[in-house]
């Protein structure tokens, strides 16, 4: 049998194993065993089947993985095909993961790519636990967060914060791009900082003042916000699928309308979706770089050949090539991968509500939070029936609800079911905030 690059990596010692690097997972072993092990047995979960996640795939078929699953909830636009290769324009409208599964196994018959189409939260632990590492190349940080949070708590850990059953530890390489920035990054749960870890790092979603919107537009983006916010309530009585061509076709014709009624340039289709889907332009090689960083990560993780990332590595290409790595360290009082309890200090007469309203703030940014003690349901979004009974509670002051140091579990969306934040609240003396 022919030599391959993979064998010389694989069959070949090193004095660059992931044993001497400062993110040391194990002792690198070459030989055939390692090689079968790449080959044959690691299985591969790729998550997102768009620019980052088609370079992915087809960096993953072709280092040797031959048992890849790739899921995605999106399906083809007209407007992928410029960057997106693994489709072409008779894919429009279908999966992009059963499109992009059956591309690579036509090309690299070697490699079975299994797909899955739907969220990444329609599937459960058991799902993900099958995987020997995952590589994610999302642009939504909600899902990332989910997903952070899924893989972190498959790692069940003991009193002392020991992991019961290192099997269960499941390597997450996440990839994202932005224009001409990207980064890559390695999450060994329980080890390294998480993706919740790095949380503060994101900027704000940019809106615009709604009486700017609808009285004194200035800009393209505001005529755009007016269509989506305003104009599109009063015709329809269901949200906006940003999916539709449709929907975004009516968006973008009414704020093309509203914007030659102000003298406005610039509202084209484009534009449109990118401001209805938060949509950062999206460049081929920036794509390319991001993947090949992130499959050689997948790559050193598995075959242990080579130092792993520690575990931070930044690319800014917008005026040339620039890159470097870092350590992100761990968040003492990460609601993920912590176990420690946050405390809260308020006054006696915040309320209930208010305290749900501050969850959703900076810095925890949750999305819709449940809260409830270990006697007590304070306030419940599901179902409906729990969600109606636990509503007065909102306006009740926290002090009536829950003594002073009592702890209060906080469930949301943006975590799997199992994952949960525990706050202790303090009552301010003499009612101070």
């Amino acid at each position: 049998m022919a030599t391959t690059d993979i064998d010389k990596l694989l069959l070949r010692p090193t004095p660059f194993g992931s044993e001497s690097g400062a993110l040391a997972v194990g002792e690198f072993d070459p030989g055939t065993d390692t090689r079968e092990f790449l080959t044959e047995t690691c299985k591969v979960l790729v998550v997102g089947a768009g620019g980052l996640g088609c370079e992915v795939l087809k960096d993953l078929a072709l280092s040797g993985f031959r048992d890849v699953e790739v899921i995605d909830m999106d399906t083809i636009d007209v407007s992928n095909l410029n960057r997106q290769f693994l489709f072409r324009a008779k894919d429009v409208g279908r999966p992009k993961a059963e499109v992009a599964a059956e591309f690579i196994r036509e090309r690299v018959p070697a490699c079975n790519v299994i797909a899955h189409v739907g969220k990444v939260q329609d599937k459960d632990a058991d799902f993900y636990s099958r995987f020997n590492v995952v590589c994610s190349g999302l642009d939504n940080v909600e899902a990332r967060r989910w997903l952070n949070a899924m893989l972190v708590g498959l790692a069940e850990v003991d009193d002392e914060g020991n992991v019961i059953d290192p099997s269960q530890i499941i390597p997450m390489v996440d990839g994202g791009t932005e224009g001409f920035r990207g980064q890559a990054r390695v999450i060994i749960p329980r080890f390294t900082s998480c993706f919740e870890c790095s949380l503060d790092s994101f900027p704000p979603q940019r809106t615009y003042p709604l009486c700017t919107i609808a009285e004194t537009p200035r800009l393209p983006e505001h005529c755009i916000s007016y269509a989506q916010l305003v104009e599109w309530p009063k015709t329809n009585s269901r949200a906006i699928d940003t999916d539709s061509p449709d929907d975004m076709k009516w968006l973008f014709d009414v704020a093309a309308k509203r914007a030659s009624k102000f003298n406005i340039e610039g509202v084209t289709y484009m534009k449109t979706m990118g401001v209805v889907k938060n949509i950062i332009p999206a460049v081929a090689s920036t794509n390319a770089v991001v993947s090949a960083m992130c499959v050689n990560e997948v790559f050193k993780l598995m075959s242990l050949s080579s130092q792993t990332l520690n575990t931070y590595h930044m690319y800014m290409g917008s005026t040339g090539i620039y890159s470097h790595t870092f350590c992100y360290g761990k968040k003492s009082d990460c609601p993920v991968c912590s176990s420690c309890v946050r405390t809260v200090t308020c006054s006696t007469t915040k309320t209930l509500g208010e305290l749900v309203s501050d969850l959703t703030e900076e810095p925890l940014k949750l999305k819709a939070p449940s809260l409830a003690t270990a006697d007590a349901t304070l306030y419940l979004r599901k179902p409906k029936s729990l969600e109606a009974a636990t509503r007065p509670n909102l306006d009740k002051p926290l002090s009536s609800l829950v003594a002073n140091n009592a702890e209060i579990t906080v469930t949301d969306p943006v975590f799997p079911g199992d994952v949960a934040l525990t706050l202790r609240v303090c009552f301010a003396p003499n009612g101070a905030a």
